[in-house]
């Protein structure tokens, strides 16, 4: 039959995202510095959507050309999240209690 490719079986990808879906959820609990914790939830999220674009999107058997086209957004997005990192740091989220508003006359 033309066009059929071996490889794993839907059920079979579905079995290894639940076991990454769990592995995640585990994660979360773990008692860990909150950087790794998160360095732990994206690359599961980036193998877990992998395993969707390669097999239920089929980019696995496609050329290397649409692979590249449909890689171009995650690095994209990543650049655009580092570009996005200084801001957040310039600004001071803590106050301190010398710095408290007072209330407004009339208001308690």
């Amino acid at each position: 039959m033309a066009g059929t490719h071996a490889g794993p079986s839907y059920m079979t990808i579905f079995w290894w995202l639940f076991a990454l879906t769990i592995i995640e959820v585990g994660v979360i609990f773990m008692p860990i510095a909150k950087v790794v914790i998160a360095i732990l939830l994206i690359s599961l999220a980036i193998s877990k959507a992998s395993l969707v674009a390669m097999y239920f999107m089929h980019l696995r058997f496609e050329r290397l050309t649409l692979g590249l086209i449909a890689i171009t957004p995650l690095f994209l997005g990543t650049l655009l999240v580092f570009i996005l990192v200084p801001d957040h740091a310039a600004i001071p989220h803590r106050t301190s209690d010398a710095v408290k508003i007072a209330p407004a006359a009339g208001h308690k």
